[in-house]
């Protein structure tokens, strides 16, 4: 098969790319490096640097499917600059589903959040909880999510929306990376690598075992393999929602420590007081992903995923100093 994988210069985007050429097929990269990097494009992709409002001018009825990550993710900015999202997030993913229609492009998956849930009224999270976003950046996924869902009842389109809880973990030479960079894991093994001095730990009196708050960590090879299963399991005219973790979390001090035993480096901590918003426990169902597409996340163990992303963050920071 041929796909267009939109965004996949990023760091999920990069990895289901990956994948995909592992499973031997054709894939073309479609990514304005605004936040990607054109070294995260796996060897065998073909590269197109533009925006995803342009696909029309790359789309063809040769595509098979689209796998779509193009979007900007981070929550702080969301509220700082929500029209930035509101273009790129809702105005891309609108070009994005005429030029699939106008080259008979009947075939998507898209990179989903559990951002388009909001605070959570219960836990582990299934697709029937309420959706209440928090954050124009889970708004902006919540409404292409929407957009999706018209275009599969109205004009036959086979989709699925992949709602992402904690992505982690690295695949050989592709890991996560932002700027700035927000996620727990990345952060703490900048301590580890002595490029920050501390981890702040936001709150320690939240109902949890140990007072931290509770996150579901998902591997990114496991989430990939998802992506690949929801090709071949939607219909036309069906849009299908699954919820992506592992149905176990982890807090914030399980993560802190388990990264001082994989990479032997210690780790200071700085409390902090609680974010707004923070929910103690985030943990996604994954039993509809389990039903729908068969699929089974086989890298659970957090220790496992800290080490892959350790292995990537040392290989990286060897290169930033092989740079300079």
């Amino acid at each position: 098969m041929k796909y267009l994988v939109t965004g996949g210069a990023g760091y999920v985007g990069g990895v289901v790319a990956a994948h995909l050429l592992e499973a031997g097929h054709e894939v073309v990269v479609l990514d304005d490096l605004s936040t990607g990097f054109r070294e995260a494009v796996p060897d065998g992709a073909a590269f197109v640097e533009g925006r995803v409002q342009d696909a029309a001018r790359f789309l063809d009825p040769s595509f098979d499917g689209v796998l779509h990550f193009a979007a900007f993710s981070q929550v702080g900015e969301s509220v700082a600059r929500p029209e930035k999202y509101w273009d790129n997030n809702v105005g891309g993913s609108m070009a994005l589903l005429a030029a699939m229609r106008a080259a008979g492009v009947r075939r998507l998956v898209f990179s989903s959040t559990a951002a388009t849930y909001g605070e959570p009224v219960s836990t582990p999270l299934t697709e029937t909880a309420p959706t209440a976003p928090t954050s124009p950046y889970g708004a902006s996924k919540l409404a292409v999510d929407h957009m999706i869902a018209g275009e599969a009842a109205a004009h036959g389109l086979a989709a699925a929306s992949l709602r992402y809880f904690n992505v982690a973990g690295a695949h050989g030479p592709q890991g996560e990376r932002h700027d700035p960079e927000s996620h727990l894991i990345p952060l703490v093994l900048q301590v580890a690598l002595g490029e920050r001095e501390s981890i702040s730990v936001y709150g320690d009196d939240y109902p949890t075992p140990d007072g931290t708050c509770v996150r579901d960590y998902i591997h990114v090879a496991d989430l990939a393999e998802a992506h690949l299963l929801a090709l071949d399991a939607v219909t036309p005219g069906e849009h299908l929602v699954c919820n992506l973790g592992n149905g176990s979390g982890f807090s914030v001090r399980e993560v802190v420590e388990t990264v001082r035993k994989v990479t032997g480096h210690p780790v200071p901590e700085v409390l902090a007081a609680r974010r707004p918003g923070d929910p103690a426990v985030l943990v996604a169902s994954a039993a509809t992903a389990r039903e729908r597409l068969g699929w089974r996340p086989t890298r659970t163990d957090l220790a496992g995923i800290v080490a892959d992303a350790w292995e990537f963050a040392r290989g990286h920071a060897r290169e930033r100093e092989a740079a300079r």
